[in-house]
């Protein structure tokens, strides 16, 4: 579940944003998606381009759209091999 969303940067119509879920399989370094499901049963998927750790120890996925806090989502990192 998403727990918090930051905006951390924009220029013009481009936005960055950090997103922090309840729980992960991602590790810092990963990209992958995160899916979710609106209420109305469409299926998002969402790009995770980085994840990084802050000075507290959060872990956050960086993405170009974010969920609202309390979304559900399920993640798959990309595969490293």
């Amino acid at each position: 579940m998403v727990e918090d969303i930051r905006l951390e940067s924009r220029s013009g119509l481009e936005a960055v944003w950090w997103m922090s879920l309840d729980r992960t399989g991602f590790a810092p370094g990963d990209t992958g998606v995160l899916e979710a499901v609106t209420r109305s049963g469409n299926r998002l998927q969402i790009p995770v381009t980085a994840v990084v750790v802050d000075a507290e120890g959060v872990l956050w996925h960086v993405v170009e759209k974010p969920l609202a806090a309390g979304t559900e989502v399920t993640g798959r990192a990309a595969d490293s091999a």
